[in-house]
Protein backbone atom coordinates (compact mmCIF):
# COMPACT_ATOMS: atom_id res chain seq x y z
CA UNK A 1 0.00 0.00 0.00
CA UNK A 2 1.08 3.52 -0.25
CA UNK A 3 0.77 6.58 1.75
CA UNK A 4 0.38 9.89 0.14
CA UNK A 5 1.83 12.97 1.93
CA UNK A 6 2.66 16.06 -0.08
CA UNK A 7 4.38 14.71 -3.28
CA UNK A 8 5.78 11.85 -1.52
CA UNK A 9 4.65 8.22 -1.76
CA UNK A 10 5.28 6.43 1.26
CA UNK A 11 5.27 2.41 1.19
CA UNK A 12 2.80 0.73 3.85
CA UNK A 13 2.14 -2.75 4.91
CA UNK A 14 -1.47 -4.10 4.41
CA UNK A 15 -2.31 -2.39 7.62
CA UNK A 16 -1.27 1.11 7.16
CA UNK A 17 1.84 0.91 8.95
CA UNK A 18 5.02 2.59 7.26
CA UNK A 19 7.70 0.09 5.76
CA UNK A 20 10.44 2.86 6.11
CA UNK A 21 10.59 4.04 10.16
CA UNK A 22 13.12 6.92 7.96
CA UNK A 23 10.39 8.17 6.71
CA UNK A 24 8.80 9.49 9.41
CA UNK A 25 7.80 13.03 10.21
CA UNK A 26 5.10 15.32 11.44
CA UNK A 27 3.31 15.57 8.34
CA UNK A 28 3.54 11.72 7.66
CA UNK A 29 2.33 11.32 11.46
CA UNK A 30 -0.62 13.50 10.46
CA UNK A 31 -1.88 11.63 7.14
CA UNK A 32 -1.46 8.65 9.28
CA UNK A 33 -3.79 9.97 11.84
CA UNK A 34 -6.30 11.18 9.63
CA UNK A 35 -6.50 7.90 7.77
CA UNK A 36 -6.88 6.26 11.52
CA UNK A 37 -9.82 9.12 12.35
CA UNK A 38 -7.78 10.16 14.80
CA UNK A 39 -7.40 14.39 15.31
CA UNK A 40 -3.39 14.43 16.86
CA UNK A 41 -3.12 16.87 20.41
CA UNK A 42 -0.21 17.96 22.10
CA UNK A 43 -1.25 14.56 24.36
CA UNK A 44 -0.44 12.59 21.37
CA UNK A 45 2.15 13.70 20.35
CA UNK A 46 4.16 13.42 23.57
CA UNK A 47 3.10 9.61 23.33
CA UNK A 48 4.41 9.37 19.58
CA UNK A 49 7.47 11.05 20.70
CA UNK A 50 7.74 8.91 23.71
CA UNK A 51 7.47 5.83 21.48
CA UNK A 52 9.79 7.25 19.41
CA UNK A 53 12.31 7.59 21.78
CA UNK A 54 11.86 4.21 23.30
CA UNK A 55 12.23 2.67 20.02
CA UNK A 56 15.47 4.32 19.33
CA UNK A 57 16.89 3.68 22.26
CA UNK A 58 15.79 0.03 22.77
CA UNK A 59 15.55 -1.20 19.25
CA UNK A 60 11.80 -2.87 20.01
CA UNK A 61 8.42 -2.08 20.83
CA UNK A 62 7.36 -2.69 24.77
CA UNK A 63 4.29 -4.88 25.30
CA UNK A 64 1.40 -2.98 26.69
CA UNK A 65 2.11 -3.75 30.09
CA UNK A 66 5.65 -2.50 29.43
CA UNK A 67 4.53 0.31 27.17
CA UNK A 68 2.55 1.56 30.23
CA UNK A 69 5.14 1.18 32.42
CA UNK A 70 7.81 3.05 30.47
CA UNK A 71 5.32 5.67 30.37
CA UNK A 72 4.91 6.02 34.06
CA UNK A 73 8.05 6.33 34.66
CA UNK A 74 9.14 8.78 32.17
CA UNK A 75 5.71 11.15 31.67
CA UNK A 76 3.43 10.12 35.55
CA UNK A 77 1.46 7.59 36.65
CA UNK A 78 -1.54 10.04 35.30
CA UNK A 79 -0.34 9.29 31.15
CA UNK A 80 0.31 5.94 31.74
CA UNK A 81 -3.63 5.13 32.95
CA UNK A 82 -5.28 2.83 30.46
CA UNK A 83 -8.13 5.01 30.01
CA UNK A 84 -5.97 7.88 29.17
CA UNK A 85 -4.37 6.14 26.61
CA UNK A 86 -8.13 4.30 25.01
CA UNK A 87 -9.07 8.37 25.37
CA UNK A 88 -5.96 9.35 22.79
CA UNK A 89 -6.03 6.02 21.10
CA UNK A 90 -9.74 3.89 21.26
CA UNK A 91 -8.46 1.24 18.64
CA UNK A 92 -5.27 -0.09 20.76
CA UNK A 93 -2.73 2.62 22.44
CA UNK A 94 0.55 0.46 21.75
CA UNK A 95 -0.54 -0.57 18.14
CA UNK A 96 -1.95 2.91 17.26
CA UNK A 97 0.71 4.91 19.00
CA UNK A 98 2.77 2.98 17.01
CA UNK A 99 1.34 3.38 13.96
CA UNK A 100 1.19 6.96 14.17
CA UNK A 101 4.76 6.92 15.19
CA UNK A 102 5.81 5.48 12.29
CA UNK A 103 7.13 2.20 14.06
CA UNK A 104 6.57 -1.01 13.30
CA UNK A 105 3.31 -2.89 14.20
CA UNK A 106 4.30 -4.02 18.24
CA UNK A 107 4.82 -7.84 18.04
CA UNK A 108 2.12 -8.36 20.89
CA UNK A 109 -0.66 -6.79 18.95
CA UNK A 110 -3.39 -8.84 16.57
Amino acid sequence: MVLKVGDLELETTAEGFLRNAADWNQQVAEALARQNGIEISAAHWEILLFIRDYYRQYQHLPNARMFAAAIKKTLGEDKAQSRYLQKLFPDGPLKYASKLAGLPKPPTCL
